[in-house]
C-alpha cells in the first residue's frame, strides 16, 4: 500500500436537517479528486483507506455518512432523527460536499454498502464521476438482505437461531421481520436493550464472516460506534434502502462511459458473486475481477487488484 498520510484539511459540513457531516482531505491538493465511500451503512470512514491512493497523484476525500463516525448527531443517541437519514439524503450530502470542496468530477471508491451508495450517486450524477472502483459489490436489494439475514443461516444454523432469538421473532419470521424487529429494538429508550440487540446483531454478522479467518470485526466495535452502526444498518435494511427493487442494476446504463473496476471474492457468503455478475452485464464499461480464495473482507489479492486499478486511474 502507499505511505501513511495525514489530512491537510477537514471540517463539519452542514447538510441540513440538523446534521453535520465530517469530511477530511489528504494527498496532493492539486491531484485527481477521489471520494472514499465507506460501508456499513454506519461504519464510518477508515484512515487506512487513504493508503490505497498514491498521495502524489490523488486528492483523497473521506467523509462520515450521516449519524456515524465524527458526523453529528450520532445515531447511537436514540434522539437522533433517522427519518432524515436515507439513501437519497446521503446522495445529496455527497453532492453538497463536492460543491463545498470545489470538485468538478471525482473518482468513487468503496465496498459493500459503499458500493450501493456509489451506484446510487453515480446513476443520479454520472456527469460528476470519472471512474468507479468497488470491492464486494452489493446493491442492497431486498433479495440480498433476505439472503444475508435469513438464507445464509442454513450454513450457520446455531448462530442464526441466536440471531432470531435476539430479535424475539416468532418461528417462520422472514428476514424483513427479523431486521424490522432489530430496528425497533435499536430505538428503545433503554440503553441496555439497545446494547443487547447490537451485540446480537454483530455476533450474527461475524458468524457469516467466520470462514474468512479475519477475527470478529463487527463484535470488535465498542460502545457508541457499535450502537450507531447497528441502528443505522437495521434502519436502512428494514426499508430496502428506499430503493426500488433492482433499480441500481436496471439503471446501470446511466453509467455508460464511466470506467469501472469491480473486485469480488468468490467465497463471499455475505454478498454472493451473483450481484457483481449482474451488474457487470448491465454496465459494459466495467470489468469484474473474481478473487478465487477471498470472501467479503477480501485479502492480499483483493488489495493488489484495488491498488492496481487506482494506480491506473491516477494516470487518466
Amino acid at each position: 500500500m502507499h505511505p501513511e498520510t495525514a489530512p491537510y484539511d477537514q471540517g463539519l459540513l452542514d447538510v441540513g436537517d440538523g446534521n453535520r457531516v465530517h469530511w477530511e482531505v489528504s494527498g496532493n491538493p492539486e491531484g485527481k479528486p477521489a471520494l472514499v465511500v465507506h460501508g456499513g451503512p454506519g461504519s464510518g470512514s477508515s484512515p487506512r483507506s487513504r493508503r490505497l491512493f498514491d498521495p502524489e497523484a490523488y486528492r483523497v476525500v473521506l467523509f462520515d455518512q450521516r449519524g456515524c463516525g465524527r458526523s453529528v448527531p450520532h445515531a447511537s443517541d436514540p434522539a437522533a432523527d433517522l427519518s432524515v437519514n436515507t439513501t437519497a439524503h446521503l446522495v445529496a450530502d455527497m453532492e453538497r460536499l463536492r460543491e463545498h470542496l470545489g470538485v468538478e468530477k471525482w473518482l468513487l471508491y468503496g465496498g459493500s454498502w459503499g458500493s450501493t451508495l456509489i451506484l446510487a450517486y453515480a446513476e443520479a450524477h454520472p456527469e460528476r464521476v470519472t471512474e468507479i472502483v468497488i470491492a464486494a459489490v452489493t446493491t442492497t436489494r431486498r433479495s440480498e438482505t433476505a439472503w444475508l439475514y435469513e438464507g445464509v443461516g442454513r450454513f450457520f444454523p446455531e448462530a442464526h437461531e441466536r440471531f432470531r432469538a435476539g430479535a424475539g421473532a416468532a418461528d417462520g419470521a422472514g428476514a424483513d421481520e427479523l431486521v424490522g424487529a432489530y430496528a425497533a429494538l435499536m430505538n428503545a429508550p433503554d440503553r441496555a436493550v439497545r446494547e443487547r440487540a447490537a451485540a446480537d446483531w454483530c455476533a450474527w454478522e461475524d458468524a457469516v464472516l467466520s470462514t474468512e479467518g479475519m477475527g470478529t470485526p463487527y463484535t470488535d466495535r465498542v460502545d457508541d460506534a457499535r450502537l450507531g452502526f447497528v441502528r443505522i444498518c437495521s434502519h436502512y435494511f428494514a426499508h430496502g434502502a428506499w430503493l426500488e427493487e433492482g433499480a441500481l442494476i436496471r439503471d446501470a446504463h446511466r453509467l455508460a462511459g464511466i470506467p469501472g473496476v469491480l473486485v469480488h471474492g468468490r467465497l463471499d457468503l455475505g454478498g454472493p458473486l451473483t450481484t457483481a455478475r449482474e451488474l457487470v452485464r448491465a454496465w459494459p464499461d466495467a470489468e469484474l475481477h473474481v478473487v478465487e480464495r477471498a470472501g467479503h473482507l477480501g485479502g492480499e489479492e483483493t488489495g493488489r487488484l484495488l491498488l492496481a486499478a487506482l494506480d491506473r486511474f491516477a494516470r487518466t
